[in-house]
């Protein structure tokens, strides 16, 4: 098929798709299926052709070949990426080919399909890509609502997790949530949804430590009549409650190694199989995942399988501990205190605010609400001393564990310093590798490069 002439087209026409491969047949069902869509495509065959079409026309979305003949289909990923970066970019990658799939969502792909390409999912895909907000996140109608006190706080360390979510909100590669107990996992991944193309669909969070071993599998994908007993009728599982919309696995690291492997499978083929069936069916669910512990530990321990974490953590979203944020803690003690009490909400004493700014948190936000709560039952005449918060003295929290009169906020940061800079020493300072020698990712590392100050 020889390369549709592109033009600027006037407003209230239609949706146009760029459709970039070198067979034929490939270009023809993609043009065929998107013009069934009450869409347009232009198709290209290479790399050079597509670039020549996105320098004079706008497009909702991009379809593209990992191999062309004069490069790789992530060379398109980046550049739209870098120059038109309201145009989400889908990548067809070969049958089996997982390495390439991450890859290309690593690069900033919205999602991928694998050969051979199946009209179903082709067409969930891309719906999913024109309803994604435009204009750079939330519609202004939703805005308010995401906003609107979820995420409290305006620290640097709170903006770089909104900045990262809203960005993560426009693609559909799964996310790992890092981050300590207490720093609002679930929320981020909440919020995530919230914003995606798959908004109106469910979101569907799953605690995989608190599901029994022998019920995971039908838990998960579900099971037919008869299929055991007790299973008097047909059921859904997790992956069909969640059709369309968003699966959050938290706790993923308490999955015994067996359902990881099923799991890896579902992720990776978008099919699962109830049980007591011979037949898969297509699953259109994003995955996210969360845990308090260290998932890369877990692979080094023989307790997760490295292929599994390699497909849940395309991308990682780390949870500042509150001890990071501590600017944050006023703005979260009045948000709080509203949420226990409402409008007979006590006042806090400017002391009692001071402790709080002082305190390390070990259980993060939620321990704040935990203190609050306590604090309000114990106050009188409508104010919020420092006695009625009950906290741990600053010495037994911090003074003991580092050096003489330092605090464990200065204690861990030292610590915190003094490792990235060995990271960086051993790799002469390269960033990229020193993240990935500390298993966090680059977006992190220079994070906290910032914070700590450090001098390369």
């Amino acid at each position: 098929m020889s390369v549709v002439k592109a033009e600027r087209r006037p407003r209230g026409e239609l949706a146009r798709v760029l459709v970039v491969d070198d067979e034929a047949d490939i270009r023809e069902l993609l043009d065929l299926t998107v013009a069934r869509m009450g869409l347009s495509a232009d198709c290209a065959a290479s790399i050079a052709e597509a670039r020549r079409l996105l320098e004079r026309q706008h497009y909702q979305l991009c379809i593209t070949d990992m191999r062309l003949p004069d490069g790789e289909g992530l060379e398109i990923v980046r550049l739209i990426g870098e120059r038109y970066g309201q145009t989400p970019v889908a990548v067809i990658t070969a049958f089996g080919s997982a390495q390439n799939a991450v890859a290309a969502l690593k690069a900033g792909a919205f999602d991928y399909l694998a050969k051979p390409v199946a009209l179903e999912q082709l067409r969930s895909l891309i719906k999913s890509a024109l309803s994604l907000p435009r204009h750079g996140g939330v519609a202004d109608d939703e805005r308010s609502l995401v906003a609107g006190g979820q995420l409290i706080g305006e620290s640097a360390a709170i903006e770089h997790v909104r900045q990262l979510i809203e960005k993560l909100a426009r693609s559909q590669a799964p996310v790992y949530i890092s981050g300590e107990s207490g720093t609002g996992k679930e929320l981020a991944a909440r919020l995530i949804h919230d914003q995606s193309s798959r908004r109106a669909a469910p979101f569907v969070p799953v605690n995989c430590g608190a599901i029994p071993e022998n019920l995971m599998e039908s838990e998960f994908f579900g099971y037919r009549k008869g299929a055991f007993t007790g299973a008097d009728s047909d059921r859904d599982g997790f992956f069909q409650a969640a059709k369309g919309g968003t699966l959050f696995l938290d706790e993923v690291a308490d999955l015994p190694l067996a359902m990881q492997v099923k799991l890896l499978r579902a992720i990776q083929e978008k099919k699962v199989r109830k049980v007591g069936s011979t037949a898969e069916e297509m699953v259109d669910v994003r995955i996210l995942s969360a845990t308090h512990r260290s998932l890369k530990g877990c692979v080094d321990d023989g307790l997760f399988r490295q292929d599994l974490f390699y497909r849940l953590n395309v991308i990682e979203l780390r949870m500042p501990p509150l001890r990071e944020r501590h600017e944050d803690v006023a703005p979260l003690v009045e948000a709080l205190l509203h949420r226990i009490c409402g409008a007979t909400a006590p006042r806090i004493e400017q002391p009692a605010l001071r402790a709080l700014a002082g305190y390390s948190f070990p259980g993060n936000v939620r321990e704040l609400e935990n203190i609050l709560e306590r604090a309000t039952a114990l106050c009188t005449n409508g104010a919020v001393a420092t006695d009625d918060l009950q906290l741990a003295p600053v010495a037994a929290v911090g003074g003991s564990v580092g050096r003489a009169g330092e605090t464990l906020d200065e204690y861990l940061n030292r610590l915190e310093k003094q490792a990235i800079l060995e990271a960086l020493t051993k790799t002469a300072f390269n960033r990229t590798a020193a993240a990935r020698l500390l298993g966090v990712s680059f977006r992190s590392l220079r994070y906290r490069i910032e914070r700590l100050g450090i001098e390369e």
